[in-house]
C-alpha cells in the first residue's frame, strides 16, 4: 500500500452561518451512507422475502423496526459500552446523537432484538428470520465503515513503517503519523463476509439451505474478523482490559454463537421456510419445522 493522506471534509453540505442554530452545521456523508445503509439493507431482505413466496409487504414492515433498532441499539450500545462515565456526569449528553457516537455491536444487539419482535408478530421463525436478514448486515457493516472513513474516526495504530494513510483531521495537521486504515480493513471485510454469504446461499440450495446456516457464517466470520482487526486500531487505554479492548471483548459472543450454529445447523438441516400462511396452528408450525428426511 502507498502512503497517501486522507483530508476529506466530513459535509457533504454545509449550512450557511445564519442557520447557527441549529445543532447541526452540515449534511455529513456519514449521514448519507446510513441512508444507504437502510434502503440497499430492505431491497436485500426484500429479494431474500420475495423469494421464499413472503407477502411483498412483509420487508416493508420490518423499515420501521430495523430503523429504530439501528439508531437506539447503536447510540445505547456507545453510551454502555465505551463513555459510560461520560454519561453519569452528564446524562443529556446520551441524547446528542448528532455529535456522532455508535456502536456496530450496539446495533447488532438492536437489530436481533428488533427481528425477535418483528418475527413474533407474524409468527415467523427468529432464526430464519435472522438468516434472511444475514445479507443487509453485511452491507451494513461496509457502508458504516465508509463513514467513519469519510469522518476521519476510528483510525488504525502507526504502522511505523513508510507506508500507510495519514488522518490530519485527527491528528491534527503537524506532521500526522502513518497509520492503518482500519475503517477500509473493516469494510473489505464486510465485503468478504457479503460475497461469501451468496456464494454459501447458491452452495446451500437457496431455500433448501438449512436454517441458521446464514446467519451463523455472517456472525462467525465477520466477529471473528473483527476481533482481529481490532490489534491494529487506535484504542484509547481506558477501553482495554487483560489484554483486548472493548470491541473484542463483545465480538467473542457473537463469534463463538455463529461457529456453533454453524455446527447445529449442519447436524440438524431443518428446512428453511418463510410460512406464508397468514393464521398458523402450532401443529402445522411443527410440521413445518422438521428435519428433512
Amino acid at each position: 500500500m502507498l502512503a497517501f493522506t486522507w483530508d476529506v471534509d466530513p459535509l457533504w453540505v454545509h449550512f450557511p452561518s445564519t442557520w447557527a442554530r441549529l445543532p447541526v452545521d452540515g449534511i455529513r456523508y456519514y449521514s448519507l451512507l446510513y441512508v444507504l445503509v437502510f434502503l440497499g439493507g430492505y431491497k436485500l431482505l426484500d429479494w431474500q422475502l420475495r423469494r421464499a413466496g413472503a407477502d411483498p409487504e412483509d420487508a416493508h414492515d420490518f423499515v420501521l423496526y430495523g430503523v429504530v433498532a439501528v439508531l437506539v441499539g447503536a447510540r445505547l450500545g456507545h453510551v454502555l459500552f465505551y463513555e459510560w462515565q461520560r454519561v453519569v456526569r452528564d446524562p443529556l449528553w446520551s441524547l446528542e446523537i448528532h455529535h456522532g457516537g455508535l456502536s456496530s455491536h450496539g446495533a447488532a444487539l438492536g437489530l436481533a432484538v428488533a427481528m425477535f419482535a418483528y418475527t413474533r408478530r407474524r409468527r415467523q421463525s427468529f432464526v430464519e428470520g435472522c438468516d434472511r436478514f444475514a445479507f443487509s448486515a453485511a452491507l451494513g457493516a461496509i457502508l458504516v465503515r465508509i463513514g467513519n472513513l469519510f469522518n476521519s474516526e476510528i483510525v488504525g495504530k502507526p504502522t511505523g513503517s513508510s507506508w500507510g494513510v495519514r488522518f490530519p483531521r485527527y491528528d491534527g495537521y503537524l506532521d500526522p503519523p502513518l497509520r492503518h486504515p482500519t475503517q477500509i480493513y473493516e469494510a473489505l471485510l464486510g465485503l468478504c463476509v457479503l460475497v461469501l454469504l451468496l456464494w454459501a446461499d447458491r452452495r446451500l440450495g437457496k431455500e433448501r439451505r438449512p436454517r441458521g446456516a446464514l446467519i451463523s457464517v455472517f456472525l462467525a466470520l465477520y466477529f471473528s474478523g473483527r476481533f482481529v482487526l481490532e490489534f491494529w486500531k487506535e484504542v484509547p487505554l481506558h477501553e482495554t482490559a487483560a489484554g483486548l479492548d472493548a470491541g473484542q471483548w463483545l465480538s467473542i459472543a457473537p463469534a463463538l454463537a455463529g461457529w456453533i450454529g454453524c455446527s447445529i445447523s449442519r447436524q440438524r438441516r431443518i428446512p428453511a421456510r418463510w410460512n406464508t400462511i397468514a393464521n398458523v396452528s402450532d401443529g402445522t408450525r411443527q410440521a413445518l419445522d422438521s428435519p428433512q428426511k
